[in-house]
């Protein structure tokens, strides 16, 4: 048995009172194929430019252990400089990612080459963030912290998603208190005999190409796996769903708080307890 999941619908082009109709109201993923060709990105955008725009920089790296507790949130595993980091994507698979490389910040140059699209709702100008995998690397399946609406824009190569809308949870074997769910599921050929809840999540999918956008509604999971080298850029619009929103804050505030204190205090113990809560929670579901 393979994971329920239907095609992400797909448009050439859309006007933003289409968008808004058929996509945001209703919350549904959609993959615009066509929208950024005027950019001087499209073109201009690849692992090449970006080791030529950028090689000197530190960034940052993440791999798919396991969470630790002493691992701080978001903590980087490991560091490298940025063309030394395309050399590797370019000559071998590797596990290392870079993800949330804010670059407004880093490289204020690369904001020339792309417009803020109007998709109807307020992109937060502040937070273009670029996310960078070698071939096979993936995400954890996951949702963000602030639930925001994300449009995600893809470059070189080719990049597997895996979408779950909030209604899943109970099948999706979450972690309380995370925003994760079981590390140890591969969501690219899941085990359903060892995760039989999966068989009732329903979820979409894609596989993304370059210069194509996929828009993500309201705290969606994702999980993204990169078919080939490349990187994306998301732009992100906050939460319009009031319980959204209050969720939001509540994650920010309050959860994220209340999990670095459980770790500092109980150590690996806690991040245990989550995982074994993460699979009783969700077998009531069965």
């Amino acid at each position: 048995m393979k994971l329920n999941l239907q095609d992400i619908p797909r448009v050439k082009t859309i006007s933003k009172e289409d968008f808004i109709t058929h996509y945001f109201k209703p919350q549904q993923p959609v993959v615009i194929e066509q929208y950024i060709k005027d950019w001087p990105a499209y073109s201009k955008w690849n692992l090449d430019y970006i080791k030529d725009i950028a090689g000197d920089k530190t960034v940052p790296l993440y791999d798919d252990r396991p969470v630790d507790y002493k691992d701080g949130f978001n903590e980087a595993h490991a560091t490298m400089k940025m063309s030394d980091y395309v050399d590797l994507l370019k000559r071998k698979p590797t596990k290392y990612r870079i993800f949330l490389w804010n670059i407004l910040k880093e490289v204020p140059q690369l904001q020339n080459d792309f417009t803020f699209p109007n998709f109807g709702l307020r992109l937060m100008k502040t937070l273009p963030m670029l996310f960078f995998g070698g071939k096979d690397s993936h995400t954890f399946m996951h949702y963000d912290i602030d639930l925001a609406n994300i449009f995600h824009f893809h470059f070189e190569g080719k990049k597997q998603c895996i979408l779950f809308d909030q209604q899943q949870n109970q099948y999706l074997y979450k972690v309380p208190h995370s925003l994760i769910v079981r590390e140890d599921i591969d969501f690219n050929n899941p085990d359903l005999n060892k995760w039989p809840a999966l068989k009732k999540a329903k979820g979409w999918t894609c596989e993304l190409n370059h210069g194509e956008v996929l828009y993500m509604p309201e705290g969606y999971w994702h999980y993204m796996r990169y078919i080939t080298p490349g990187f994306s850029m998301s732009l992100r619009a906050i939460a319009r769903n009031p319980k959204n929103l209050s969720k939001a804050i509540y994650n920010v505030f309050v959860m994220r708080n209340y999990d670095n204190l459980m770790r500092r205090l109980k150590g690996q113990k806690w991040i245990d307890w989550k995982n074994k809560k993460a699979i009783t929670n969700t077998n009531r579901f069965i």
